[in-house]
């Protein structure tokens, strides 16, 4: 495979102008740069598993989203079933691609398909980009002569996952945001409002409240120990967050979170969704169904849920059907287990699985919007009840002991 050149330049005009160009070195590459009127100022090889200095920094270019992916393979099924050749409508999209890593990535699959690989195996070097569902899918659809059909499908479950995404994110906006005002206030209140207000309580010299003295008290530890606070929070976090990655933290954690009273039930169906859509687009597709419950698997990104999907896929190997074997875990809702309970008996299983995936999506939506319009009043009142306690803990004192000094 020719390595890959990231290449600045000027054209005739004098304009700038930068891209990517294939060639076997760097001198070449140039070659072929001035053939085309650019005089190169800057060019250094690139890889999809190296990308530039530039596009390594996180949020500037390194990371291919769902959302790209999703408009890479709409638009490559397109050209597909127009019945263009492979080679020259990833050459076409090429040049389309704006996010940098995945423009790499498509050309170096470009160049391997023409060099005789499969698409499949193409797409399968780069696992950091394409998942195991795309890969196999597209496996599928080489050796069903679908490859258009299955790409349609692709995009439909990538766009299908990136509302999904997209739901949750913008859910947990709000939250995030109003959370970060109210630690910003609170350290704001407790570095510089309440110091100055102790000082003032000490001229006076006049007995205080045990809220007012509790205040002050953690105000004055907080600025002399912050380094030690904040390392604490930060030991704390981190080894939070590598307990519940481990192998015996996570199953823990993902059975804590399925048990809580209003987030729990969310999580379920976010799981249950993503299983229900990859398993319909998958065997659709002509993936085998042992092979498709192995993928879904991986997906689910839950413990519990994971477990009971291999349960079940351990069960179809001895002659089982799905639905009995899911029955059985307690992890799966009896409207879903119904559901695939028909479709294995009237062979329609990919069409019931859709349907359950569609039910829970919108069943995913409104819960997003009950929980985000239940957050709002709720954060607003802690934060109230924060702020108010710190009012009357610091100002009703201090107003107190100025009437008495009136008087």
């Amino acid at each position: 495979m020719a390595p890959i050149f990231d290449y600045k330049a000027v054209n005739t005009s004098g304009k700038a102008a930068k891209g990517i160009v294939e060639a076997e070195n760097s001198k070449s590459a140039r070659q072929k740069l001035k053939k085309l009127g650019l005089m190169v100022t800057e060019i250094r090889e690139k890889s999809a598993s190296k990308p530039s200095s530039t596009s390594s920094v996180p949020f500037f270019g390194n990371r291919v989203s769902v959302r790209d992916i999703a408009t890479f393979t709409r638009q490559l099924a397109s050209l597909v079933k127009a019945n263009i050749p492979l080679v020259e409508a990833l050459t076409a999209l090429v040049d389309q691609i704006e996010n940098e890593r995945l423009k790499v990535v498509v050309a170096q699959i470009r160049q391997d398909v023409n060099e005789g690989s499969s698409l499949a195996k193409a797409v399968s070097v780069h696992s950091k980009v394409f998942d195991t569902v795309f890969v196999n899918m597209i496996e599928a659809g080489e050796s069903s002569g679908t490859l258009g059909m299955i790409l349609l499908k692709l995009a439909d479950l990538k766009e299908a996952q990136m509302r999904l995404q997209s739901k949750i994110v913008g859910a947990m906006m709000y939250p995030a945001l109003m959370m970060f005002v109210a630690v910003a206030l609170m350290v704001g209140i407790f570095a510089f409002v309440i110091p100055k207000l102790a000082k003032v309580f000490e001229s006076m010299n006049k007995p205080m409240p045990a809220s007012t003295q509790a205040l002050l008290y953690l105000s004055d530890q907080l600025i002399t120990w912050w380094y030690l606070v904040l390392g604490f929070v930060v030991v704390v976090i981190w080894s939070f967050t590598k307990y519940i990655s481990s192998a015996k933290g996570k199953p823990k954690w993902d059975r804590f979170k399925l048990r809580l009273p209003i987030a729990g039930p969310l999580i379920r169906m976010i799981a249950i969704t993503r299983f229900s859509s990859t398993m319909s687009t998958l065997l659709s597709s002509g993936v085998p169904i042992l092979t498709s419950m192995a993928i879904a698997r991986n997906l689910v990104d839950n413990a519990p849920i994971s477990a009971a999907i291999q349960n079940a896929r351990e069960n179809i190997t001895e002659g089982q059907s799905i639905a009995d074997p899911l029955r059985k875990s307690g992890e799966f809702p009896p409207l879903m287990l119904h559901m695939i309970a028909i479709g294995e008996k009237t062979g329609e299983l990919p069409e019931m699985l859709r349907n359950v995936a569609e039910t829970y999506e919108e069943q995913v939506s409104t819960k997003i919007d009950s929980m985000t319009s239940l957050l709002e009043p709720l954060m607003l009142i802690a934060m109230g009840g924060t702020v108010g306690f710190i009012v009357m803990s610091i100002f009703v004192p201090l107003m107190e002991i100025s009437n008495i000094d009136q008087r």
